[in-house]
Parts: structure tokens; sequence; C-alpha cells
């Protein structure tokens, strides 16, 4: 099947023609034509599988169709709501790609920077907003955004977006949007909240799924290395220095972590950089810019940071810790192989996360080979280590930060401080 099958309106094949995107995806073919006879969808798929443009190019073939309907000032008829600035950027900018020749304007606001060029763009009026949530609700609260005109809401990667704790805000969202409406949501995993959520949001929803194990599976080399967590550092520069061309990127669970690794690099003369939620805005723009370009062939991220990652030709994704959630790691390693290129996923199993390991085999119905050829094997015998004994003192203080379970346990406990109180109003 080829675009022009699918009843998208000229203007847009002319764009696509562009770029030289003839044949859909998976869920592009699926998702288009639901979307363009303006029912709801409930879709899930990992990042990598195309989902942007499955919903941004209906979304502009419908305001291109009805944008006589409105005089004036342009007002927000479409919302897409997702977590990461990166991803709302990448989303703004595919916008502005198929919709060059529909004369439909769009605008991205997130939060990390100053307001006063995306208020400045709001002012001029837009067709599209993109937006994380927190400055999306910092603005409404402000008056430079209202949503009571939107026709299309979209919530892109909403699973992340309860991971990093935007349920309320969501919810806060949607209550500002009106009921007559056409909804989006697209998540790549569907926990129970999950379908929580798109219940509160979709009415009676076609659902589209594209199932990872197939992504995973037969685009990308997969290998697992058994290293103890001392060890990864030494591992990790191993294999950087055995293919120094290569573009790498590394996944770390934690902020922390992955500046430590950046750390380790440098004292091997290994340039590097990282990206995630404490980094600024402007810091996080420059290595992703740089990443891409090529002047920079290392780049260590987390999870949540790395959803607004798209590198063409990206040769090497490291897995440095196994994750714990066994989705994420097809999300991880979905970044490399990528359209019809190939790829290479490697991960590193300290004994502690040889359960992580198991998880993720069941999940893609794949056994990861093994490589068991590098200088530091993991000793068997490796304990995992224990949990370090408190102190007296330390104790002590845990102990005094304990909750009261009990309303007779509250009142000893309140009872005590007005004692400790008078005691000192004596002194």
């Amino acid at each position: 099947m080829k675009f022009t099958d699918l009843g998208i309106i000229e203007p847009i094949l002319k764009a696509l023609a562009d770029e030289g995107y003839t044949h859909p995806t998976p869920i592009q073919e699926q998702s288009i034509p639901i979307l363009l006879a303006r029912k709801d969808l409930l879709g899930v798929a990992q990042t990598g599988t195309g989902k942007t443009a499955a919903f941004t190019i209906p979304i502009l073939q419908h305001l291109y169709q009805s944008k006589n309907d409105y005089k004036g000032k342009r007002k927000i008829k479409s919302l897409i709501v997702t977590p990461t600035r990166e991803l709302a950027i990448q989303i703004a900018e595919s916008i502005t790609v198929y919709g060059k020749y529909t004369g439909l304007k769009n605008v991205v606001v997130f939060g990390g920077v100053k307001q006063g060029t995306q208020t400045n763009q709001l002012r001029g009026g837009t067709d599209i907003l993109v937006a994380t949530p927190g400055r999306l609700l910092d603005l409404i609260s402000q008056g430079f955004i209202t949503l009571r005109d939107v026709k299309y809401f979209v919530l892109d990667e909403a699973d992340q977006m309860l991971d990093m704790g935007f349920i309320h805000d969501i919810k806060k969202i949607i209550a500002k949007l009106p009921a007559k409406r056409q909804s989006l949501f697209f998540s790549a995993t569907m926990p129970a909240a999950i379908v929580n959520l798109s219940g509160e949001i979709l009415g009676n929803p076609k659902k589209v799924s594209i199932t990872p194990k197939q992504a995973t599976a037969e685009k990308v080399e997969q290998a697992v290395y058994f290293v103890s967590k001392p060890n990864k550092s030494k591992l990790l520069i191993y294999l950087l220095e055995k293919n120094p061309e290569a573009s790498v990127l590394i996944f770390s669970r934690t902020k922390h972590g992955a500046d430590k690794i950046v750390r380790i690099l440098g004292k091997a003369n290994i340039k590097a950089a990282a990206i995630h939620g404490n980094k600024s805005q402007g810091a996080r723009q420059r290595a992703l810019g740089n990443f891409k370009d090529g002047k920079l062939t290392i780049l260590i991220a987390t999870d949540i940071a790395a959803r607004g990652i798209d590198v063409e030709e990206l040769s090497l994704v490291v897995n440095y810790d196994l994750p714990n959630i066994s989705e994420t790691y097809v999300h991880r390693i979905g970044r490399t192989g990528r359209a019809k290129a190939s790829g290479k996923a490697l991960s590193f199993c300290n004994t502690e996360e040889k359960a992580y390991l198991k998880d993720i085999q069941k999940l893609i119905n794949q056994k990861i080979p093994v490589i068991t050829e590098h200088p530091f094997p993991l000793d068997e015998n490796e304990e995992i280590p224990q949990p370090k004994k408190q102190s007296n003192n330390r104790r002590k203080k845990a102990k005094r930060h304990v909750g009261h379970t009990s309303k007779e346990s509250e009142s000893n406990h309140k009872q005590k401080n007005r004692k400790t109180y008078a005691k000192k109003r004596r002194y």
C-alpha cells in the first residue's frame, strides 16, 4: 500500500513526496483511515514506528479542509500533549514538514526555558499546539491559552506521562477540553492505570496495536555481556575503543548514573555528553544537536529524555543498566535499526539484573545471545551486595521519622511534642 491509497489530500502528499515517503508504516496504514473517518483511536506502539505521522497527517487534513470555516485570529483547534521537551520539539518539526503546503501554523511550548518567545508566538495565533503538561497548565492559568476551540486532542507517550507523575496534570487538561472532540491516545504499554486513563479520555475508540516483538526481533542484532557492576565502565571503554567511529547511544537507569558515565569516559579521553531531566533545555538541545549532526558520537541518556531522540544511522545502543520494565528494553533498542536500517544493541547484565534479563527474553520471545569472550567476565560466585547495617544513631533517627499508624499513637506523639515545647518555654 502507498500513501496515495489512503485518501490523503494533495498538499500533504506533495510534502510526503518531498521527503521521499511513499509507503506508510503499519501503524500509519492502520491508523490514518480511522482518523480520517473522525473516530477516536487507542494506539499501542513504541517510539520509532511512525506514529507521529500517523496522527499528524489526519489532523492536518481535517484542519486544511475546514480552515475557511474560521475567520479572524487563528485559534487552537488541535492540542498534542507529550511528556518531554525533546519529543514536543520533534512532533512540531514533523507537523511543519508534513503541513508545509497547507498554510497551517503550529506552536510548541515546554518548560525549562523562559516563556517570552513562546507567549509571543501564541499571541500571533496558531492552529496546532504541541505542549508538555506543566508549561501548558501554567500558560492557561496566565490567560495565554484557552482550549475551548480544540477539535482534535492527542495524548502521546501516555505511559511515560504516568511514570513522570503527570497524571493529575493530564486530568486537569482533559477537564478544560470541549466534550465534543476527536481524541487520540498513544502509549507504548498498557498497564491497568493506562487503560483506566484511556477510558476517561476516549469514547468508543478503534484500537490499533503494533506489537514490539516484531520490531525487536527482525531488525536489531542483540547480545548480552555478563559483567559485574564495578567492571561495567571498564567493559564500556573496551567496546568503545574497539568501535571508535560508531555512533553510540548509552542508556543509564538514573540521572546521576548518566553523569557518572560521562566523567568516567572523560578520564579515558573519550568525549561524551549526557541528557536527562536535570540538564537545562539549552544543554540538552546542544548535546542532542551535536549527536544528530555527528559532531558527538557518544550520548548517554535516561529513558525519559531519550523519548525525543530520532537519529538516522545510529549504529549501536548500549544498555549500561538493564531496565526493570521489559517494555522499556524494546523502546531502547528501537532507537537503532529504524526504517530499513540494521542496528546492534548490547546489554550489560550483573548478578542483580539477571531477573530483568529473564523478563525481557520472555517479552520478546527470544533468547538474547551471550558474549563470553571479553576481558571482564562475571564471576558466577559474585555475591549480591547486601544493604549496609544502620548504626544505632541512624536507627534512632529513622525511628523518629516513622509515621504513626493509629490515632492513639498520633495522639501520644502530639502530647509528647506539647510537653517538650512547654519545657523549652520554661527555660
